[in-house]
């Protein structure tokens, strides 16, 4: 039986996935976003953070069998309310074996993940094929610049979308819209290419920047240092994405 850390269990959510639902946000990520609005998911292990209101514990251990019962004791809720559990971060992905154990233990519940797609391509199928959804967080188009912003390319996640293109879990790309950053018509040009060229139509949700992020960075004693004008507006063209492969929104 494996451990795992989750920094937040957020019941009712209606924003992750179809229906109501429990939204599991698992610690760690191997990215390291300039616009993270979850610094306290980034580090693997529980830490303190600090605030005004004092200090708290973020990130809690439970074996596969804890979080899994206690995500089944909501069940029959869940189902009633045509939603399910998603798993959320952070990045799940960098705790992809303890989350198929979970996963397997929860009676044919609707499963959701929500990921970047920086994983192995064992670990995204194991994952991927066990879900009934996915929400793929495609930021960048060009490596450069996803190292440049993230501290990683994009090799490994442009790999994984095709695969789970090619897999028959639906799913969504969804586009945080940074000034500056992503939603540059260069950027935005890049993903429609990736996107146009995948063997299947596919939904592109644009997501407004969450400007809330400066907070969390001080309780965990990091400096908010973006890069780029946080207070900027942004105003994508989405006409790049309508032709016979793809749709958007911004949701």
């Amino acid at each position: 039986m494996l451990n795992g850390t989750v920094f937040d269990i957020r019941e009712f959510s209606v924003h992750d996935g179809p229906g109501i639902r429990t939204t599991v946000f698992m610690k760690g990520c191997r990215l390291r976003c300039s616009w993270c609005h979850n610094p306290e998911g980034l580090l693997p292990q529980p830490q303190i953070l600090k605030s005004q209101a004092g200090e708290r514990l973020v990130g809690q251990i439970f074996t596969s069998t804890e979080l899994a019962a206690r995500l089944s004791s909501q069940a029959e809720l869940l189902r009633l309310a045509e939603g399910g559990v998603t798993f959320s971060g952070g990045e799940p992905l960098t705790q992809a074996p303890f989350l198929v154990e979970v996963i397997d233990q929860l009676n044919d519940l609707h499963i959701t993940l929500d990921t970047c797609g920086n994983a192995t391509e064992d670990d995204f199928h194991k994952v991927v094929s066990r879900c009934n959804f996915v929400l793929f967080d495609l930021k960048l188009a060009d490596p450069d610049a996803h190292r440049r912003w993230t501290g990683t390319d994009n090799l490994a996640i442009l790999h994984n979308l095709t695969r789970l293109a090619a897999m028959k879990t639906p799913f969504i790309i969804r586009v945080p819209l940074v000034p500056g950053v992503t939603d540059t018509e260069e950027n935005l040009d890049g993903i429609a290419r990736i996107v146009s060229a995948l063997p299947r139509r596919v939904r592109v949700e644009l997501l407004p920047f969450n400007r809330g992020a400066r907070g969390k960075y001080l309780a965990c004693g990091m400096e908010w240092k973006p890069g780029f004008d946080d207070n900027a507006e942004t105003r994508p063209d989405l006409k790049r994405f309508f032709n016979h492969n793809m749709e958007a929104i911004l949701a």
